[in-house]
């Protein structure tokens, strides 16, 4: 080989671009273990006239397991929340924040901490909403001390 063309071929060689590798696929996540439906309500959640139990929470969002799930029509669903703020209002329970379709419940116990509860509306966005489609009410337990790091009382300016 001439020296041209090994200096050719060496330019071409340096010159070449890096070769890429392909990057390894993302890991898939491991599915997500279906848990036993809850059958006990949270703290002192009833079913109230209009709702009846789901366990299963209909089947949906992964709900079933981590939240204690009651049904209706969905036309009546926006009342039954209602009920239920009532209902937990008469037990001592503070609506705490929200938005359109969850609740956040607060209430102090005789120890100063406070226990907290959740209330979420929803239903399978996946079908055509009809009169006859149900809806849902899921509850679950906020853990811990959800009044921790709250000032307990009135603070010096």
């Amino acid at each position: 080989m001439s020296f041209t063309a090994l200096a050719l071929v060496s330019a071409l060689t340096v010159a070449a671009p890096p070769q890429t590798t392909t990057p390894a696929p993302a890991p898939v996540p491991a599915p997500v273990p279906a848990l036993p439906p809850l059958t006990v309500p949270p703290y002192d959640v009833a079913v109230l006239a209009g709702a009846t139990p789901s366990p299963e929470c209909g089947g949906l969002y992964g709900l079933q397991g981590r939240a204690w799930c009651v049904s209706a029509l969905l036309t009546q669903v926006g009342g039954l929340a209602e009920s239920y703020i009532a209902d937990l209002g008469g037990k001592g329970w503070l609506v705490a924040a929200g938005d359109a379709n969850r609740v956040v419940f607060v209430r102090r116990k005789a120890d100063q901490t406070c226990e907290g509860l959740q209330m979420q509306a929803f239903y399978d966005t996946t079908a055509v909403a009809t009169p006859t489609q149900l809806g849902f009410l899921g509850f679950g337990v906020v853990p811990g001390d959800v009044c921790a790091g709250q000032p307990s009382g009135p603070t010096a300016p």
